[in-house]
């Protein structure tokens, strides 16, 4: 690892995908960056990324440690995150990994386990800690200004599913989709979630009822100062993609992700349909947040930020989705206590 000042610093990315190609995309027009390299399993498609982004090209992921890393971004799939994970904290290099850390609780516990054990920094990619948005309500409720809270209601609303190949290995609704509401309701209250009652449905495609999986659930979550919370997910929003977050007090409330672009339709008379496109999907809804996202993460291998999302808080929202699974399994609220290890 190469020295860390003013002078430019070197990062690595793993996984040349949708998302690894924007955020090599993002990093290469961060100040401070000095180079960018790139390295998959897909060694065409990694070079292919690397000659159109114009950023250098590892041929595997040796050859990119063998890089004098400042800093690894991992974009791979998730069975290979532990792995890529804990090699890289071993080499002194600080991570930045998507989320999941695992594809269950205890490759997370381990992996969890392994990064307190060093001193490198592990952060761990949930974006809408860097959104405007939430950042306000997290500050009102914080500044009291909405009062007491009461209510929170979260949505993800997907305007159309992934590819059939996708959901087997995705970890299901509650592990891919809801996992980011579940980390953003504890963020933004300060709290942690008690118990929680899921259930789900398929009215689309087969192949989630084979894979094990649903399309559609809602969440009941009890924070630990009685509030309640309550989240909507689906993979078949026609309307465009629907993400936000309602807060409600006792004086007040903030609601985040309600502009121009909601793809909400009033039929009320009166109120004509906004003339502007909703959002197509995550990578347009939150590209300013992946961007503050990416930059921090700079700050954190300079030592001059503190980790915003270390793994322990990307274990908490694990469990709070497992729980889920387990409560629309069984029919019934499931507590955390019961599911912790």
């Amino acid at each position: 690892m190469s020295s860390i000042g003013s002078a430019p610093i070197t990062v690595g990315l793993a996984g040349t995908g949708r998302i690894g190609t924007s955020h090599a995309e993002t990093l290469k027009s961060l100040p401070g960056v000095g180079t960018v390299i790139v390295t998959d399993v897909d060694t065409e498609r990694a070079r292919a990324t690397a000659d159109k982004l114009e950023v250098d090209f590892a041929t595997d992921i040796e050859a990119l440690f063998a890089a004098g890393l400042d800093g690894l971004v991992v974009t791979t799939a998730t069975d290979s995150h532990p792995a890529l994970i804990t090699a890289a904290v071993d080499r002194g290099i600080p991570v930045f990994c998507e989320k999941p850390i695992a594809a269950d609780i205890l490759g997370t516990l381990r992996v969890v386990e392994h990064v307190e054990r060093s001193e490198v920094p592990v952060q761990i990619g949930f974006q809408r800690r860097f959104d405007a948005g939430y950042r306000a309500a997290r500050a009102a409720i914080a500044a009291g200004d909405l009062g007491w809270i009461h209510t929170l209601r979260a949505t993800t609303l997907d305007p159309a599913p992934p590819p059939a190949e996708y959901i087997p290995r995705s970890g299901g609704l509650f592990r891919d989709c809801g996992v980011h509401d579940f980390d953003i309701i504890r963020w933004v209250t300060g709290r942690e979630v008690v118990e929680v009652y899921a259930t789900g449905a398929n009215r689309g495609e087969q192949f989630f009822a084979d894979a094990g999986d649903v399309d559609t659930a809602a969440v009941i979550l009890r924070m630990d100062d009685g509030c309640l919370a309550t989240v909507s997910l689906t993979r078949y929003n026609g309307a465009g993609y629907d993400v936000r977050l309602e807060v409600l007090g006792s004086t007040g409330n903030a609601i985040v992700g309600l502009d121009d672009r909601a793809p909400l339709h009033s039929v009320e008379p009166g109120y004509p349909p906004s003339a502007l496109p909703a959002y197509p999907g995550f990578m347009d809804r939150f590209h300013n947040a992946y961007t503050e996202e990416l930059a921090t993460f700079l700050g954190v291998i300079s030592g001059k930020v503190p980790n915003p999302c270390p793994p322990a808080d990307a274990l908490e929202a694990f469990y709070i989705a497992e729980a889920c699974e387990l409560s629309r399994h069984q029919g019934k609220p499931v507590r955390l206590s019961d599911i912790r290890r």
